[in-house]
C-alpha cells in the first residue's frame, strides 16, 4: 500500500484522468439505478407496498389485473383454506379525474381507481385527512401526488365520460399504478365505475379483479385446485405481470449490463497500459529482489483506492442531482441499491486490474533492463 500511495502522489495529473473517467461511469451507473428503480415504483407501488403474500387471479389471466375477472363470493372460499389467514378483494381501473367540473375540456388527470374494501389489510396509511368508510362509497382517499395536480382535501371530481362524482376526503404517500395517482374507493363504488356498460361485467355477480391473501406457507397450487379457474402468485408474481413492467425494467437493466461491461473494459485498458508503461520500473525492481506478489498487490491496492474514491464522488454527485432534480422525474436512489452497484463496481474495477497483474508476474527482469524505449 505505501508503494501504491507514493506512485499515487508523484503521477497526480495520470491517475486523476483515471479517476475522472471512473467517477462518470459511476456517476451514470446510480443515475441509471435510480431512475430504473423510479420507473418500477411508478408503475407498482401499490402491489409492492400492500400487506398482502400472494394474489389470485383468473386462470390463463397471466397475472393481470386487467385480464382476470373472478365472482366475489371466492373470497369467503379462499379464507377457509390452510394457512390463509386472511383475503380480501381488489379491483382496478383507469380512468380521467376533471379537476374542473365547469370547464370538461380541460384540467384532465390520469388516474387508477383501485377499489377496496375499507379497512382492509389493503387500505394504505393514511396521511392527512380520514380513511375510507363503507357508509360514504362516492368518498376516496388519493395518492399525495394528487396535490400537484392542484387537487386538495374535500374536492369534488367528476370522472371523464361517466356521471360518477368522487371526494377527496384523505391523503397516502407511495401509491401509484401504472404510473399515474392511485385513487381508493370502496369496491362497490369501484364496480358502478369499472362496468358501467351494461355486459360488461361478463355475466359474473359482484365480480373483481384479484382477492389477496394473508398467510405463511401458502401452496398456489392447492388453491387452483380447490377453486376452479384460478391461477395464484406470490406478490412479486402480480408485480411482474403488469404490463409493460418487465419490458421496461429489462431495458433499463440491459443499459446498465452494457455499462459495466464497458467500463470494465475501459478500466481494465487504462491500467494495463500504465503498466506496459512502468514495465523497465518492474523490471529493476525484480532484479533487486521485488517479488511479483508485492508488485501485485501494489497494482490491486492502487485500483482499490482509485476506485472507492471514484465511486464515493459519483455517489455524492448522484445525491445532488437527485437533490435538483424536478419531481415529475421518476427517480428513487435507495441505499441497499447504492451498496449493490457500488459493490458491482468495486469488484469489477479489481477484477480488470488481474489483467495488469498477468502482464507485471510475465516481465523477464533481464528484458526489462536491456529494452530502449
Amino acid at each position: 500500500m505505501f508503494l501504491a500511495m507514493k506512485e499515487l502522489m508523484h503521477s497526480k495529473m495520470r491517475f486523476s484522468m483515471i479517476v475522472i473517467i471512473f467517477v462518470l461511469i459511476a456517476w451514470l451507473v446510480f443515475i441509471l439505478s435510480g431512475l430504473g428503480n423510479g420507473l418500477s415504483t411508478l408503475a407498482a407501488s401499490v402491489f409492492k407496498n400492500m400487506q398482502a403474500d400472494y394474489v389470485v387471479f383468473q386462470q390463463g389471466a397471466q397475472s393481470s389485473m386487467s385480464k382476470s375477472l373472478l365472482p366475489d363470493h371466492l373470497v369467503a372460499d379462499v379464507e377457509k383454506l390452510p394457512n390463509v389467514t386472511a383475503a380480501s378483494p381488489m379491483g382496478s381501473s383507469m380512468a380521467t379525474a376533471l379537476k374542473s367540473q365547469s370547464n370538461k375540456n380541460e384540467d384532465k388527470v390520469d388516474i387508477a381507481i383501485i377499489g377496496i374494501i375499507p379497512g382492509s389489510f389493503l387500505e394504505p396509511t393514511i396521511i392527512e385527512g380520514n380513511p375510507l368508510s363503507s357508509d360514504n362509497p362516492k368518498n376516496v382517499v388519493a395518492n399525495v401526488t394528487m396535490k400537484d395536480k392542484g387537487f386538495k382535501l374535500g374536492d369534488i371530481f367528476q370522472l371523464d365520460g361517466s356521471t360518477e362524482s368522487l371526494t377527496i376526503i384523505g391523503f397516502v404517500e407511495n401509491q401509484t399504478y401504472n404510473h399515474v395517482s392511485a385513487v381508493f374507493t370502496p369496491i362497490s363504488e369501484w364496480r358502478k365505475i369499472a362496468f358501467a356498460a351494461p355486459g360488461s361485467n361478463k355475466g359474473i355477480a359482484d365480480p373483481v379483479n384479484a382477492i389477496m391473501l394473508q398467510g405463511t406457507n401458502i401452496d398456489p397450487s392447492l388453491i387452483n385446485s380447490k377453486l376452479s379457474n384460478t391461477d395464484t402468485v406470490t406478490r412479486a408474481g402480480a408485480v411482474q405481470g403488469m404490463p409493460g413492467y418487465k419490458e421496461e425494467n429489462g431495458s433499463i437493466l440491459m443499459m446498465l449490463a452494457f455499462l459495466l461491461a464497458i467500463s470494465a473494459f475501459v478500466l481494465g485498458v487504462f491500467f494495463y497500459v500504465i503498466t506496459i508503461q512502468k514495465t523497465n520500473q518492474f523490471g529493476i525492481m525484480k532484479a533487486i529482489g521485488a517479488r511479483n506478489g508485492f508488485l501485485s498487490k501494489a497494482i490491486i491496492s492502487q485500483v482499490f483506492v482509485l476506485s472507492l474514491t471514484s465511486i464515493i464522488i459519483g455517489i455524492l454527485l448522484t445525491y445532488g442531482t437527485a437533490a435538483i432534480m424536478p419531481k415529475a422525474m421518476p427517480f428513487k436512489l435507495e441505499t441497499n441499491l447504492v451498496i449493490g452497484y457500488s459493490i458491482i463496481l468495486l469488484v469489477i474495477a479489481l477484477l480488470s486490474s488481474l489483467v495488469s497483474v498477468r502482464r507485471i508476474i510475465k516481465i523477464d527482469p533481464l528484458m526489462a533492463l536491456g529494452r530502449v524505449e
